[in-house]
């Protein structure tokens, strides 16, 4: 007979999708659309939560009110300097969520404007990721040691105008798989959530086109696009105790669109 080993590391109190207390989190990118919204989720969950934007003017835009556990703070995630200060201010980490992400439709046929990209999408969350991997590593035991990617649908459904926005979300999908792999030993378990169409500011120009907006609209199977908290729900679950056995996993979100 079959014998099954019994999974001894603690759990939070209650809920399997409850977060013990003192669960730390940093929303890089939190003062943006999915962002905000995710950040807002794991406060709500009586997480302590860190979220960033590139400078003052977008934390000062973000759609997050203050709160008793949250913290704003500037990044910029092309520069080494700016993300050994941030994570060298952290006192302790359960899970990080990367979130910062720009595109630029139409332009990023130019290689300055697609290395940007790369550099904030890409290579800004390999960054966050390896120097915040002592962190997590330390809470592997418990199950806290735990990354939230944010990649796109397209990574696997391109679109003709944003070569590097798809390309850097396609490296984002991969990256989050290798670690996986290279990191699982340690405790920490790396996943991804690939949104759809959201609604969000770095869309905005592009849903002024109502033909195009009703476009994509009617294509996608639920009828309309997604708003930033339906996206939030996804990478509270996979930062769960409940998710302890996941990792390597790219969640769609994306209302069925990648279904047909």
């Amino acid at each position: 007979m079959d014998v099954i080993a019994e999974d001894s590391r603690p759990r939070a109190a209650g809920s399997p999708f409850a977060f013990a207390p003192g669960h730390r989190v940093l929303v890089v990118g939190g003062a943006g659309g999915i962002g905000s919204a995710i950040a807002q989720a794991f406060v709500d969950a009586g997480c302590e939560v860190v979220a960033t934007g590139v400078d003052e003017a977008a934390l000062a835009a973000s759609a997050l009110k203050p709160a008793a556990h949250l913290r704003l703070a500037t990044l910029d995630v092309t520069r080494d300097d700016d993300v050994a200060r941030l994570v060298g201010e952290l006192d302790g980490l359960h899970t990080l969520v990367n979130c910062a992400g720009i595109l630029a439709r139409f332009k990023e046929f130019e290689v300055a404007t697609f290395q940007r990209v790369l550099d904030v999408n890409l290579t800004g969350t390999f960054r966050l990721c390896t120097a915040c991997k002592p962190m997590l590593a330390a809470h592997g035991d418990a199950g806290g040691g735990s990354i939230v990617n944010i990649a796109s649908m397209n990574a696997f459904a391109a679109l003709p105008w944003i070569p590097a926005y798809c390309a850097s979300k396609g490296g984002v999908v991969m990256l989050t798989k290798s670690l996986a792999l290279a990191w699982a030993a340690e405790g920490i378990r790396v996943n991804a959530v690939a949104p759809g169409y959201v609604e969000t500011p770095i869309n905005a120009e592009g849903r002024q086109d109502a033909a195009h907006y009703e476009r994509i609209r009617a294509r996608i199977p639920q009828g309309r696009w997604a708003q930033p908290t339906d996206i939030a729900g996804s990478a509270l679950f996979l930062a769960s105790p409940a998710a302890h056995y996941m990792t390597g996993t790219v969640l769609a979100v994306d209302g069925g669109f990648l279904a047909g």
